[in-house]
């Protein structure tokens, strides 16, 4: 978290919870235009050179590439348009951006009429690590909370206080758990995610455990056991008629069920993990 200072912890600060979107614009304009003067996207978009103006990269026509990818207009050039980007337009940008991110690393200096540094040598991965590092910084001041992934995805943050959670391994062997929980995980916390997004997740979170049922049995009582499924299975997640409980804050009760079942998942996992190897010693 970004240190807080005076006004923040006095609580007079005007912007208490963060920045609004059109300040959070302003300084991605300026964070993009230091990267872009430092050659982070020379390997891709090209640079300019006085002797034989502009050198492409390999993306020849950025406008081209983007329509064909984020599908839409009137997003590049940053500078003529950023002004009016929504935060969809920003979080598309910011995703593409890393995509086609390099941290220039050798090349030769062009000394007539000072042109500056021929980039010829990048690196994809530390470019893409500098970049997650300087939006993250951008985005922790953002009134909203989002934070870019390794990946280059745009997700929500944590819950304070699960964010330990995200970052550990998933513990289990099995391809079919991890895939499904990693599937959970991502759908939940992608930036846009519906109701039925963060539902689907709840499913499939209660679907791992279902899948484990039979191992549960030997670590729960049956009452506790009926308990950790009756939320699934009676409040509108994994199944739909009369009988179903859905008169609540369908948002806050879902978030509420998906950090239940999966730090549920989590404990369990490592019992079992526990258990089978102490089984073999």
């Amino acid at each position: 978290m970004p240190r807080k200072y005076f006004s923040q912890r006095i609580g007079k600060n005007p912007n208490p919870e963060g920045l609004p979107l059109t300040d959070v614009i302003e300084l991605f304009q300026r964070i993009y235009g230091q990267l872009d003067v430092d050659g982070y996207f020379d390997e891709a978009f090209g640079f300019y050179c006085v002797d034989a103006d502009h050198i492409p990269g390999y993306v020849r026509d950025v406008e081209l590439e983007i329509l064909l990818t984020i599908r839409k207009k009137q997003i590049w050039p940053i500078r003529d348009y950023a002004a009016d980007y929504s935060e969809d337009d920003l979080f598309d940008v910011i995703e593409f951006l890393y995509q086609h991110v390099s941290k220039p690393v050798d090349g030769t200096m062009h000394n007539y009429n000072q042109c500056g540094m021929h980039w010829e040598t990048f690196s994809k991965k530390e470019g893409q690590l500098v970049f997650i590092e300087k939006i993250n910084s951008l985005l922790a001041h953002y009134c909203k909370p989002f934070e870019i992934s390794p990946d280059g995805e745009i997700l929500t943050k944590p819950e304070a206080g699960f964010e330990k959670i995200f970052e550990a391994d998933i513990p289990s062997a099995d391809e079919k758990i991890i895939n499904r929980m990693e599937s959970a995980i991502l759908r939940f916390r992608r930036h846009g995610s519906t109701i039925d997004d963060r539902r689907q997740s709840v499913r499939d979170l209660a679907d791992v455990l279902e899948y484990l049922r039979p191992e549960v049995k030997n670590l729960l009582t049956k009452a506790d056991e009926k308990d950790l499924f009756n939320i699934a299975n009676n409040f509108g997640i994994r199944h739909y008629n009369d009988q179903q409980k859905t008169s609540y804050d369908t948002a806050l009760w879902l978030s509420w069920m998906f950090y239940f079942y999966l730090a549920t998942l989590h404990v369990l996992l490592r019992k079992i993990g526990h258990d089978k190897k102490a089984a073999t010693q």
